[in-house]
């Protein structure tokens, strides 16, 4: 329900002026919109997967529609959620992240190389999508109750020390994993809040400098496993392993390529109902898109993934508060790299990492995170929308 309030009136202005304060529709509309076609595009990337269904062409619909209908109610139960206790409920956030991490390396499960599933009843639960979230209000919360105390919102070297240290425990455990996608994903995330928080540019240079070479090392001193190395020569060169590493790149590239200007049509893309395409439904479920949907319909994707964004980035310019500025900016930088991340590992202009489409591949918890953070911007710009008293 929307609220009408008067204002005080000024000089010059009518006293009968009404500020109606309310959710910000464009960023609901376009993040709802992402979701159902996502739904759509899971369901035929295994409507004709027997080895996935089991015969049932709707078992991963069924499955996907109970993801939305639980996000749906985290987002709500965030958005409704006074921004005091948001702010105070914030680190048993993060404890808890970390403490499923934690969990992964005692007991979770091996998939692709990575030991990121917890298996909890029929459910598998990855907790480093939840850690995204986590680092971005952990780190808010640290500059904003430092600085909000002091005249002046100039972050201290102090500040950023301990921002980088909320961000370090559940990255060295993503890393001991190991989820390279998910690494790359938070390191472009950290550098983003600590600019937006106001860190100096030598920081942020040094902490470039530091992950070129931390890259480097990590490649040269045999740090990263031998399908990790594979994974980045493909991306240099297809051709080393077209039947290996480099074959994804090549089929996700033959899915799109298909699709033409206007596709083939949803649930008949040739490449998606051969199951050409590995994990189509989940990483490269922007290849279903490309073929069935074609240019038209896969630049609609990206055009609403745009407007998340834009809409994140600005809910962050008009907060009312620094940790509110600082969390959604964090969102804001999660939700594009990681989008930039999965739509050019289709493409081929970035190395397959496995991170999924927000909003849009098949699975609870990059759904159930999306979902929660767009409560949070949606608390946020409830917030400092409201008439002040």
């Amino acid at each position: 329900m929307t609220i009408l309030q008067a204002r005080p009136s000024r000089p010059g202005q009518s006293a009968s002026t009404l500020r109606a304060p309310g959710l910000d529709w464009l960023l609901m509309a376009a993040s709802l919109a992402l979701v159902a076609l996502g739904t759509l595009l899971v369901w035929s990337a295994t409507s004709t997967r027997a080895d996935l269904t089991g015969g049932d062409a709707n078992a991963y619909l069924r499955k996907q529609l109970v993801n939305v209908a639980i996000g749906l109610v985290l987002m709500v139960a965030v958005m409704a959620t006074d921004h005091r206790w948001v702010r105070i409920l914030a680190p048993l956030a993060y404890v808890a992240s970390v403490g499923g991490l934690v969990m992964v390396l005692v007991a979770g499960s091996t998939i692709n190389g990575s030991r990121s599933w917890l298996q909890i009843g029929g459910m598998s639960i990855q907790p480093s999508e939840f850690a995204k979230l986590a680092v971005v209000i952990g780190m808010a919360l640290v500059v904003a109750e430092r600085t909000e105390r002091r005249w002046g919102r100039t972050v201290r070297s102090l500040e950023v020390v301990a921002m980088l240290a909320i961000a370090g425990v559940p990255a060295a455990l993503i890393l001991l994993q190991p989820d390279l996608g998910t690494m790359l994903v938070l390191s472009a995330t950290v550098f983003g809040v600590l600019a937006v928080a106001g860190a100096g540019r030598l920081w942020l240079a040094g902490l470039t400098v530091g992950a070129v070479v931390g890259a480097t090392v990590a490649v040269v001193g045999g740090v990263l496993k031998p399908y990790q190395v594979d994974r980045f020569l493909a991306f240099t060169n297809p051709d080393l392993d077209p039947r290996g590493a480099g074959y994804n790149v090549e089929q996700a590239r033959i899915a799109v390529g298909n699709g033409g200007l206007f596709g083939q049509g949803l649930f008949e893309g040739s490449q998606t109902r051969s199951g050409f395409v590995p994990e189509q439904h989940t990483d490269f479920i922007f290849t279903v898109a490309g073929e069935e949907l074609g240019l038209v319909g896969a630049g609609i994707l990206i055009l609403l993934l745009a407007v998340v964004i834009w809409r994140s980035l600005t809910i962050s310019a008009q907060a009312g508060d620094l940790f509110g500025r600082v969390a959604a900016a964090g969102i804001a930088c999660w939700f594009g790299f990681q989008a930039f991340q999965n739509i050019g590992m289709c493409l081929g202009i970035m190395p397959v990492t496995g991170v999924p489409l927000p909003f849009v591949s098949y699975g609870g918890s990059s759904l159930f995170a999306g979902m929660l953070a767009l409560g949070l911007l949606q608390n946020i710009h409830l917030r400092s929308t409201a008439p002040r008293r």
